[in-house]
């Protein structure tokens, strides 16, 4: 890495918005440090990787969902000398389904790797950043953080802490030349929504022009992070969502996602 390259490491990089925001980095000059739980996506990504753009890829395999994981994944990092410049939090888990039909186990494993493992990320990697006085980060929440989405309603949640934690940690970083950007896409074309759609007669109706491209999410998400956004939320219809849930009261945008959540039942 010469003296001016930037690192960036990217969680949940084997697949989906992290591997589309994986080559973007890369496409940008950006060397590499790829996180999530299969070592042999992982591998192969970093060899496709270097042979495309050049860049050095460090492949770390990791369940994130593990308490603790985040701390032990920092001090490996540190003992191979490799620091973040840029620090990529996409790791998550999305279910389907009602509520009262999930079992604890299953909201447990939403909630641990949606918050609890993005929220000590940002614990071990962000003071560092704070000290050098440069740093960006991209935390990967949903168009689902702006509202209630019955059918989704743990992983809504867990996106809107996500949002509140990005914008709050923003504030608080402000003028320390570290920045954060929360990234809400709508549904994108990845295995995650394709696993969904499987399961669902409703969520299997929607039109194709819902779904956003996973490239483009993944550029909007690099433009933003690298600029220093605050927000974005990629693609129009998603962005008229956005402006019509905060416009309609409250009581209203409840009944018309209790709605469409029991629709995709």
């Amino acid at each position: 890495m010469t003296e001016n390259q930037q690192r960036t490491l990217i969680s949940g990089a084997s697949a989906g918005i992290g591997e589309a925001l994986a080559w973007q980095f890369a496409r940008h000059g950006h060397d590499l440090i790829l996180v999530a739980r299969s070592a042999d996506k992982l591998e192969a990504l970093a060899d496709a990787l270097t042979a495309e753009h050049g860049v050095s890829v460090a492949v770390y395999p990791a369940d994130l969902s593990k308490r603790g994981a985040a701390g032990k994944l920092f001090r490996a990092l540190q003992g191979d000398r490799l620091a973040a410049d840029v620090l990529v939090n996409n790791a998550g888990v999305l279910q389907h389904g009602r509520f009262v039909e999930m079992s604890p186990a299953e909201h447990q494993r939403i909630v641990q790797l949606n918050t609890a493992s993005l929220a000590d990320m940002l614990a071990w990697f962000v003071p560092p950043m704070a000290e050098r006085g440069s740093g960006r980060i991209l935390n990967v929440a949903s168009v689902a953080a702006f509202q209630p989405v019955p059918s989704l309603t743990t992983y809504a949640a867990t996106k809107a802490f996500v949002l509140s934690l990005s914008e709050a940690l923003g504030e608080e970083l402000r003028g320390s030349g570290v920045t954060v950007t929360a990234l809400c896409p709508g549904l994108t074309d990845t295995n995650m929504v394709a696993q969904v759609k499987a399961g669902s007669e409703g969520a299997r109706k929607l039109p194709d022009m819902l779904i956003s491209d996973v490239e483009d999410v993944a550029r909007e998400g690099f433009e933003a992070c690298m600029a220093g956004t605050p927000v974005v939320v990629p693609g129009r219809i998603n962005q008229a969502t956005v402006m019509a849930n905060r416009a309609l009261p409250k009581w209203l945008v409840r009944r018309m996602m209790g709605a469409a959540g029991r629709a995709s039942y």
